[in-house]
Formats: C-alpha cells, sequence, structure tokens
C-alpha cells in the first residue's frame, strides 16, 4: 500500500463533530471535513494485509484497499472511478452505512479498522468539488423499456444501472420526491437532501424519468406496466411492526416513520395532511433500540423533549467480540450513536405490558416490566421471563414504536400483479435471477429479502439490474460484484 508502515504509524481518527448544544439547534448534518493531512494518514492505515477481508465485508465488495492507497498518492480521479466502480452512491452509504467492511478489516482484529467509511465520504466529495462527477448520457439505445417501482437505494441503484446500458427506464414513485427511505425515513442531520436532489438531477440528466405521486396500484392502474418490456419492484419493506398492548390506539401512540417522515417534511417545507407529532416538552419513549429509534431520539431532542428513554427488549450487547461474534463477521456491539450523545436514557431488557390513558383518550404513560434472559453456551439471549415485582409504571406523553418492518405493502400492487411471496410475506425472487413469478417482473432490496441496510439495497439493485439485462439482451456487460477488478 502507499505507506507499508501506516497502521503502525498512525490511529484511527473520526472527523470533529459539531458541539452537542449547537447541533441541537438545527437538523444539518454536523460532521465535519479532515483535513487533506488526516485524510493521508486515515488512509495510510489500511494495510497491505494479502487477503483484504473488507470486500467480503462489504455487500457492494468495494475495492477498498485501492481506493485506500490512491488517496494515499493523491490521485483523487482514480480514487473515485475505482469507489464509484462498485457503489452508485457513495455520498449515500459514506453518510449512513454502519460499515460491516470495517468489521472484517484485517487490522480490526486486534486494532482500530480503517476509517474506511469515512474515506468513502470525503473520495466521493471531494469527486463532486473536482467535477469528476459528472452525467454519462449513452448514445447507445436498446429499444427496451423498464419500469422501476420505488425510488429508495434499491430502485435507484437499478434504475442508475439499467440507464447507462441504453435501456429506457421511467421509475414510479408514489411521494412527492424521489429517495424513498433516504428521503422520508433519514433525518436530515444524518443526511441532507440536497445530497439526494443532486444526485436524481444527474440521473435525469442521463435520461432516467421519474414519475412522483404515482404509486402504482392506487391511483396508477396496474395495467399501465404492461407497456414495459421488464419490471422491477424495489418498493421496499414499508409494513411496520405494531405493539397490539393494552392501549394502544391512545393518542400519542405512534410509529417511528410516522414522526420521521412528518418532521423531514417540515424541514424540506413540504406539506403534510396529518395532525403534528411534536416531542417539545414531552416525555418522549422510543421502544426499540436500532438505528430507526436512534433517529427518534434524535429528532426528539431537536424537538425540545423534555425526556427521552429508549427501550430494548433484548439483553444489552458486548462492547467486545465474544464467541458468538467472532471476526470477521459483523458483530452485534454496544452501540452509541451520536443521537444518544445528546441525551437519551436507555434500558434494556424491558417489555412494555400496557399504554396508559389519562381518562380522555390521551397517551399520560407506559407499565414496563424488567425481563430476565436466559443465555446458550456461547453467550446469545435465547427465551425471557419477567422478573417478579419489577413491573412498574413510566411516565410518557408521546411513544414512538420503532420495532422494524416486517414486510412491503401487500395490498395495491402486489396483489394485482399476482406474484408469489415467500413465507415473510416478501417478494418471493431468488438471489442468483431476482427473477419473480412472473419472468418478466424482478424484485430487488427490501420487497425481496426484507428489512436490510442501505448499502444491501444498493448492492441488490445493481445486481437486479444485471439480470433483468441479461433477461432482455441475452448477456449484460453491467458489472458483478463477484468481479475482479484490475486498476494496475
Amino acid at each position: 500500500m502507499g505507506k507499508p508502515t501506516g497502521f503502525k504509524e498512525f490511529e484511527r481518527v473520526l472527523p470533529k463533530k459539531d458541539t452537542v448544544a449547537n447541533r441541537k439547534k438545527t437538523y444539518d448534518e454536523f460532521v465535519q471535513p479532515y483535513s487533506d493531512e488526516e485524510l493521508n494518514k486515515q488512509a495510510a492505515r489500511c494495510m497491505d494485509c494479502g487477503i483484504p477481508f473488507c470486500h467480503s465485508g462489504c455487500p457492494l465488495g468495494n475495492v477498498i484497499p485501492e481506493f485506500n492507497d490512491a488517496i494515499y498518492d493523491g490521485k483523487w480521479e482514480e480514487a473515485y472511478r475505482i469507489l464509484v466502480s462498485t457503489n452508485n452512491f457513495p455520498e449515500f452509504t459514506g453518510r449512513i452505512c454502519p460499515a460491516p467492511c470495517e468489521a472484517a478489516c484485517v487490522l480490526g482484529i486486534n486494532r482500530p479498522p480503517v476509517a474506511i467509511e469515512e474515506i468513502e465520504k470525503h473520495i466521493i466529495e471531494i469527486a463532486f468539488k473536482r467535477e469528476f462527477v459528472k452525467a454519462r448520457p449513452t448514445h447507445l439505445k436498446t429499444g427496451k423499456r423498464i419500469a422501476v417501482v420505488g425510488s429508495g437505494p434499491a430502485g435507484l441503484a437499478a434504475a442508475a444501472q439499467l440507464i447507462k446500458v441504453g435501456h429506457e427506464v421511467t421509475v414510479y414513485e408514489r411521494d412527492d420526491k424521489p429517495g424513498g427511505l433516504l428521503r422520508y425515513g433519514i433525518p436530515d442531520f444524518k443526511l441532507e437532501k440536497w445530497v439526494i436532489d443532486r444526485r436524481i438531477t444527474l440521473m435525469e440528466e442521463e435520461g432516467v424519468v421519474f414519475r412522483c405521486n404515482a404509486e402504482v396500484g392506487k391511483n396508477v392502474p396496474t395495467s399501465e406496466l404492461q407497456a414495459y418490456d421488464a419490471v422491477v419492484l424495489a418498493g421496499g419493506s414499508t409494513i411496520p411492526r405494531n405493539l397490539n398492548i393494552p392501549g394502544r390506539e391512545l393518542k400519542g401512540v405512534h410509529f417511528a416513520m410516522e414522526f420521521l417522515k412528518q418532521q423531514n417534511k417540515r424541514v424540506g417545507n413540504l406539506p403534510f395532511d396529518e395532525e403534528d407529532i411534536l416531542a417539545n416538552g414531552k416525555n418522549v419513549l422510543v421502544i426499540g433500540g436500532g438505528d430507526t429509534g436512534s433517529d427518534c431520539v434524535g429528532t426528539s431532542n431537536r424537538h425540545g423533549a423534555k425526556s427521552v428513554t429508549q427501550f430494548e427488549l433484548m439483553p444489552q450487547p458486548p462492547k467486545d467480540r465474544t464467541q458468538a461474534m467472532p471476526w470477521p463477521t459483523y458483530p452485534m456491539l454496544l452501540k452509541t450513536t451520536t443521537s444518544h450523545e445528546e441525551g437519551c436514557q436507555r434500558y434494556w431488557s424491558i417489555s412494555t405490558k400496557e399504554f396508559i390513558g389519562d381518562g380522555k383518550g390521551n397517551l399520560k404513560g407506559a407499565r414496563v416490566v424488567d425481563l430476565e434472559w436466559e443465555l446458550d453456551q456461547l453467550g446469545r439471549p435465547v427465551k425471557f421471563k419477567e422478573v417478579e415485582g419489577s413491573e412498574r409504571e413510566l411516565p410518557c406523553e408521546l411513544v414512538l414504536l420503532a420495532m422494524g418492518f416486517l414486510h412491503p405493502q401487500r395490498d395495491g400492487l402486489l396483489q394485482q400483479l399476482g406474484v408469489e411471496l415467500d413465507e415473510r410475506g416478501n417478494v418471493r425472487a431468488n438471489e442468483g435471477d431476482y427473477q419473480s413469478s412472473s419472468a418478466r417482473i424482478f424484485a430487488a432490496g427490501d420487497m425481496r429479502r426484507g428489512q436490510s441496510l442501505v448499502v444491501w439495497a444498493i448492492s441488490e439493485g445493481r445486481e437486479c439490474a444485471r439480470k433483468v439485462d441479461e433477461y432482455l439482451m441475452g448477456y449484460s456487460e453491467l458489472e458483478s460484484k463477484d468481479a475482479i477488478y484490475d486498476y494496475a
């Protein structure tokens, strides 16, 4: 690599962040960029490890050592070219990916891993600044028309790949702007929406057509898809997991996405029909310990919540790898996000038994109980029982249910298309060909594999696009994540 001894000379350093007090005042991103010198040092930490497990840790198969080497040598355009050979949207993953590549970093066996995610974000932002990133419309036209239903990361990736090889691509989006989860699920303080708009503009210049406020199966007839040579279903897993306990109907109990989507529209000065869901001055209870729950914590603090509490049914994760989480697998470790840093009381091994009202239909509290988990030989939780005498009532005026998603919306599009669903309620389509029970209909992303990461959605969209291209043309020149790249 650029500096064979860099991993011994330099420590992992992440970019500085604005103070908690300052960032709670706005919905702007707050992570500051590296200096040129620090970026060079962080790239230099990428060691000559022989077998770079980061490749397999990344669902996209990003060619990480090579772009780190290019950054160390100051070859910005080469670093950009290497990065986008496997990732259509590094400006998204560089901001919101949990970095499974870093969990698989060889240096991470006994030292802090290379700061791959931050380096990735710096490469793409430098590339935009230096105008390496440009729309590249192809003059090749196949005459084939493809409909992509859903403009989240999977749908965008599929569209971006398919337009490159000369197909006509139309993306249907039921919301008023493209982006799906990226636009209306992830808070602006993690991903400002101009980042999405910048990429959408490039895709439009390349020829992708976006049709917004167009919900196929509702205000757009499903029969319209018959005019296309192939269809990619990339609508996402949008049905949230509910908590059906007494008091669920009380005013003040909401799904997390209702809260987050409304706030993103508020920040974007966009209208919404629902009644305001606001946390200001309230005791907020977030049920669910994942990233969506964390986003609710950060948003509630920016609203000016009186207090923010987060519950997780499972026991507290360990801080370091255990026997059940050997390197280079992705470990389920205790994660303290920037939102948690801003103020949050966190509880593990706790269950909510009832929401309590004030007699007028409004939420005023929650009845909870502690849990005791039985662990297997590897320390993994297998079953629980309630701790006797631990039941108590906690005050809360707003509850946000952030317990994940079950499956895609079935009524409308999927019912009318008649495609087969798997046992979990997702569209049945093999990973090898992404083809549904109807030959010309493909599926990718959360709609196919279930709730997952943005980086997985992009990978699925890319791989699905290649299979669509093969189906239409008999072969495909689109890159596979299993391909071997030569940048010598």
